[in-house]
């Protein structure tokens, strides 16, 4: 990894921004001649490496929470030393660093869940697993649009193979409708950036962030119409309306592990819209600036009230957790369509804070239904969705029944149906409060005046998808935990109950924790508003050995 005036101290850390995308792929290339009867073997492997990708992980954020004083430039990985726009970089920020430690932290509390007994669901998991994450890792540190498209495949193609993981005719369903709208978001993917790169003759990001104020009228037209179908790809992975009538099925339909890390993978579309509009649709892209924008705040805002809707229409956990999903990838659309500065540090804080309490609920979810008769709500997860296991598989789990399971379940139900609502002193509070917090910053001394209809619309939406959220949670948890129906007190094992618990854990430390984390945004936030210096940084990096 190339920095400006790099000191031999960090030199030992030049290499690890690799080994998240290196060290998954080599696990999975590893496991598939394992005999599948050794899933142990395969689990505790997969373990092994995802527990080191995300000790990696913390390490490179860490690195890059430094600032500018130990770490002057940004972390620049030249693939066969050659600096970029020619070669192939990996480029390391804030913002990759976050989304690094989301998704290995994620993925390490599904592996660990998984290992209960979901992996003898079907075969290969553990390799699907780590190509899965191999994917959103590459997608995260990428530099140029051509690999993203690369290491986009890479995960999608492992996301279907972990959907279809297991059996019944739901999860097949459901499985084979996300493949075809994936494969034609895959296919818009190499359209937009074809028209992009036949404009403007490069696909790096940085190197695109210099040239797209400068182009001739026609080739800016090109750049915005591949932008456009760009967009729409990862639109469709974020889940916005009305691309995202897949999501809450497909969601619903997974097994609880293989839907937690679901759960970020919306987050990977939202990474990239952050990441290419601030980047090449900024304030200095000349004519170009705020490209866009309109149709996030629309999508954004649309999105927001289609997720409230469709909590408040939820009689399953598992289809509320899904429109959850959506509720949080339209506050964040919208948020970054309005465009305020001030805005998009509470969004960050808002993204980590939603996922990790969205992912802790899908694991929660089999756990309290696990109970529960099969036929006791018409419209629940039916069994097939989760898969059927025989009485031998039931045998296998690993791990020592934990005792007061009701109480256990309703403690974490209880946090979740908080964290999802908003409600104080949690963090999902504190990253409304923040969101809130940076539109009501405006400048201007008459609030009335310097707010838009579109900001008080948001306004009103945030408070109103918090509010559904709390309706449907209290009505689920009023039926599930305290109505009298007919069902047996799960069994739930240490090892299924400790990502939840540890997952939910992070957002209370995030809640005690929130001045640092807000700090730590913030300089996200002023990172990428700041485009050219970004550019300049990953542009003027020195090839290793060189000056």
């Amino acid at each position: 990894m190339s920095t400006a005036g790099s000191s031999p101290v960090t030199d030992w850390l030049d290499h690890l921004i690799i080994l998240p995308i290196l060290v998954p792929l080599a696990v999975a290339a590893m496991l598939i001649p394992i005999n599948e009867r050794e899933r142990m073997l395969k689990g505790a492997i997969g373990f092994a490496s995802t527990l080191v990708v995300f000790v990696v992980a913390v390490i490179l954020m860490r690195f890059a929470a430094a600032g500018p004083d130990s770490l002057p430039g940004t972390g620049v990985y030249q693939l066969g030393n050659w600096p970029a726009p020619f070669g192939i970089v990996l480029v390391l920020d804030r913002l990759s660093a976050l989304m690094l430690c989301l998704a290995s932290g994620l993925a390490l509390a599904a592996q660990v869940y998984s290992m209960a007994r979901w992996h003898t669901a079907g075969h290969h998991f553990h390799s699907l697993f780590q190509l899965l994450v191999a994917g959103l890792n590459g997608a995260f540190l990428t530099g140029d649009l051509f690999n993203l498209f690369v290491f986009f495949e890479m995960m999608l193609a492992a996301s279907y193979g972990l959907l279809l993981h297991g059996s019944g005719p739901v999860r097949v369903k459901a499985g084979l409708h996300y493949i075809a709208v994936n494969l034609a978001a895959s296919a818009l993917f190499l359209i937009g950036v074809s028209l992009i790169y036949g404009a403007t003759g490069t696909l790096n990001m940085a190197d695109l962030a210099t040239k797209i104020a400068g182009l001739a009228p026609d080739s800016r037209r090109l750049v915005e119409s591949g932008a456009a179908v760009l967009g729409v790809a990862f639109l469709v992975k974020a889940g916005m309306w009305p691309l995202s009538f897949w999501l809450p099925t497909a969601y619903a339909a997974a097994t609880p592990p293989v839907a937690a890390v679901f759960a970020v993978l919306t987050k990977v579309g939202i990474y990239v819209i952050i990441r290419l509009h601030l980047l090449l649709f900024g304030a200095a892209a000349g004519t170009s600036s705020g490209f866009g924008q309109d149709w996030l705040i629309v999508g954004g805002m649309l999105t927001i009230a289609f997720g409230g809707i469709g909590v408040l229409a939820s009689q399953a956990m598992g289809r509320l957790a899904g429109y959850s999903v959506l509720v949080s990838s339209g506050t964040l659309l919208a948020a970054l369509g309005l465009g305020h500065q001030a805005m998009l540090a509470g969004a960050l804080f808002y993204l980590v804070s939603s996922t990790l309490t969205i992912a802790a609920f899908f694991l929660l979810i089999e756990l309290v239904e696990r109970g529960r008769d099969a036929g006791a709500d018409v419209l629940a997860v039916t069994m097939e969705a989760y898969g059927d296991f025989d009485e031998d598989e039931k045998e296998e789990e690993v791990g020592a029944a934990i005792p007061g399971t009701m109480a256990i379940l309703g403690l974490c139900f209880c946090l979740s149906a908080v964290l999802l609502s908003g409600l104080p002193p949690l963090s999902g509070f504190i990253a409304k409060f923040a969101l809130l917090r940076g539109l009501f910053a405006m400048p201007g001394s008459d609030l009335a005046t310097a707010m838009s209809a579109a900001d008080w619309t948001y306004v009103a939406l945030l408070i109103l998808s918090g509010l559904s959220a709390m309706i449907a949670m209290n009505r689920i948890g009023i039926r599930t935990f305290w109505a009298s129906i007919e069902g047996t007190i799960p069994r739930v094992v240490v090892i299924e109950i400790t990502p939840v618990v540890v997952l939910l854990a992070a957002c209370i430390f995030l809640s005690l924790e929130a001045g640092p984390a807000m700090r730590y945004m913030q300089a996200t936030a002023d990172d990428l508003f700041q485009p050219i210096v970004h550019s300049e940084r990953v542009l003027s990096a020195p090839r290793a050995g060189g000056r």
